[in-house]
């Protein structure tokens, strides 16, 4: 099995992929559309109902040996799954064993990554949907143009197909549905329906650890990230009055309050407003002050994890962003082509962030 056999929408356990990515693509795809005319953009985030348990070893082994796992390996993994005993202990007393054939052992760290070998065939079947997953985490991604939404329900319609027919339950009460509009004369949007029921509509979603709203704005994200440092300053405070060094206190800081403010920078901080990064940036002040050292400001993290980032892409042939680096002519050597925007949005997302900071580091 090599990287490029994978579904290059599948973001976990894989070098060189993280949430950034997932967000990152998800937020390009869907802002690139926005660009053009009489556009919008459904999201569907799906929920699934105990899904490493509903793995089918039998259809895993098939997907594994489809791959191009090993046989030898693929029959070690069915020999794993099948006729495994489990039985609940409470105190001195353990109820009798039960033999389990489906799902992956709780606990195991095995079963998130046999979850996403199994669903590597789970992907969008019109071009203009994506499915963008990260382990269980599914998002799909519908590009509407001119009001015309045959292509995203057929597909919403073809993921419940392909759910049963590898034993996956949607839990559509707690799967949700945001619907993106920038249109200044917006119609009515009709509601998604799964298996009969309405699919909740709502104005924001927490998206692989951020909070993602129908305006893609990150007032909502921002606020809830500094509520959750401010908290962690407090902490801050008391370990400075016991007496902890000024290293100690940096290192308390990075660990638990910078990686807050700073985790998937890269992929949501180039749209803050001025008020957002304003707020952000007192906490850093403030814990600067605790701690009695400089700090790196935010800004310059941004910075530097995107350029950072950009780099890994370029080098990975097989990132899904990779084309989207578009190196210029010998004559310009390290120099990539910029990406058209017609909106600020799509002007201060990361990728096209990432191609200028390339061009002036150049």
């Amino acid at each position: 099995m090599t990287s490029d056999t994978l579904h290059p929408l599948q973001f976990a356990y894989r070098p060189n992929r993280s949430t950034d990515d997932a967000i990152s693509t998800t937020l390009h795809t869907a802002l690139t559309h926005l660009d053009k005319r009489n556009t919008y953009v459904r999201m569907l985030f799906i929920d699934y109902s105990s899904a490493f348990n509903t793995i089918v070893p039998s259809k895993l082994v098939i997907k594994l040996e489809t791959l191009g796992l090993d046989p030898a390996l693929c029959n070690w993994v069915l020999d794993f799954l099948t006729g495994r005993p489990q039985v609940v202990r409470v105190g001195n007393n353990i109820s009798s064993p039960l033999i389990l054939n489906t799902g992956a052992p709780q606990g195991c760290v095995l079963s998130p990554l046999l979850y996403s070998l199994f669903t590597h065939d789970c992907v969008a079947t019109h071009a203009s949907n994506s499915i963008i997953k990260f382990a269980d985490d599914t998002t799909v991604v519908g590009l509407i143009t001119n009001n015309d939404e045959t292509a995203y329900r057929e597909e919403v319609r073809a993921l419940g197909v392909w759910c049963q027919e590898n034993n996956l339950t949607l839990n559509v009460n707690k799967t949700k549905e945001m619907i993106v509009d920038f249109r200044k004369h917006q119609r009515e949007h009709p509601p998604s329906h799964i298996d009969g029921t309405v699919v909740e509509r709502v104005a924001s979603f927490k998206f692989l650890g951020i909070h993602i709203t129908d305006k893609l704005n990150w007032s909502t994200h921002t606020d809830s990230i500094v509520k959750k440092a401010q908290q962690r300053l407090f902490n801050l405070r008391r370990l400075k009055k016991f007496g902890l060094s000024p290293k100690a206190l940096t290192n308390f800081y990075r660990c638990t309050i910078e990686s807050i403010l700073a985790g998937c920078i890269t992929a949501w901080y180039g749209n803050c407003s001025a008020l957002n990064r304003k707020a952000l940036q007192r906490v850093v002040r403030s814990a600067q002050r605790i701690t009695g050292g400089k700090l790196p400001a935010l800004q310059d993290t941004y910075t530097t994890r995107c350029h950072r980032k950009a780099i890994k892409i370029i080098k990975d042939i097989n990132h899904p962003s990779h084309c989207l680096f578009t190196p210029l002519s010998s004559r310009r050597r390290g120099q990539y082509r910029c990406i058209k925007a017609g909106t600020e949005r799509l002007k201060n997302s990361f990728y096209l962030k990432a191609i200028r900071l390339l061009n002036s580091h150049h």
